[in-house]
């Protein structure tokens, strides 16, 4: 099966692509060159011939929200929406039957701490450039998923940890766990067109809920479930 994912440049998506490549046949691309044992291929994003091209073939795109952090914030935004449109036109044009975009647990971050907060709240985007990102990526890919023409999942992925300790965020997501949540979303049965899951790792203030089933988008079709459990582990318990 051969798998897409963007910003190769960043760690995140190398972190994931490395070990996904054991089991996919993973291409990697990004706006700006990057040295890999992993096939890459450079790429604007345009809406040009050579976005299609990119993704003839591909089975799978996993597209990260996250950019270059040097990137001015017209650039960052540009990259969400203009883009993320160009990437997701190409795939619907090329057959490519899923869509993983990874977003972040960040839009939903507004609520009251002791809310037990699901998939199916709204996000609240705050101004904060990194935020607003992941809301404007959203927002392009539920146009496409709104239309069928393209398999749309999102994963809410919490914030990035290499640090096995006790004081662990409310969170906290661990390499190892992203890896499995984005190789479930890779496979999983799905509802076909949209399916939003947020993905954080066990820990012990953990916030948000994650391995429940999902309800499906159109409030019609039954739940479905990702796959996904956080790995047990014995940190400050």
């Amino acid at each position: 099966m051969r798998i897409l994912i963007t910003s190769a440049a960043s760690q995140f998506s190398m972190g994931i692509a490395i070990p996904l490549s054991e089991r996919y046949e993973v291409t990697l691309t990004d706006i700006q060159p990057v040295s890999s044992d992993l096939q890459f291929v450079r790429s604007d994003l345009d809406h040009t011939a050579d976005t299609n091209e990119l993704v003839h073939g591909i089975k799978a795109i996993v597209h990260s929200a996250e950019v270059i952090p040097e990137a001015s914030p017209s650039d960052q935004l540009d990259y969400q929406m203009r883009c993320t449109y160009n990437l997701m036109l190409a795939a619907s044009e090329m057959g490519v039957p899923r869509f993983i975009y990874l977003s972040s647990l960040s839009l939903m971050e507004g609520y009251n701490p002791e809310f037990a907060v699901t998939e199916r709240w709204k996000t609240l985007p705050t101004t904060d450039l990194p935020v607003l990102c992941c809301h404007l990526g959203e927002f392009v890919c539920r146009e496409f998923a709104r239309e069928r023409k393209i398999q749309v999942v999102i994963l809410r992925l919490g914030k990035m940890s290499s640090n096995l300790s006790s004081e662990s965020g409310t969170s906290t997501l661990y390499m190892e766990d992203a890896v499995e949540a984005v190789d479930k979303a890779l496979t999983a049965k799905l509802s076909g067109w949209i399916d939003i899951f947020h993905v954080q790792s066990d820990v012990p203030n953990a916030r948000f809920l994650t391995g429940q089933s999902w309800w499906s988008a159109d409030d019609v079709s039954p739940p479905f479930s990702l796959g996904y459990k956080p790995r047990k582990r014995d940190i400050g318990r």
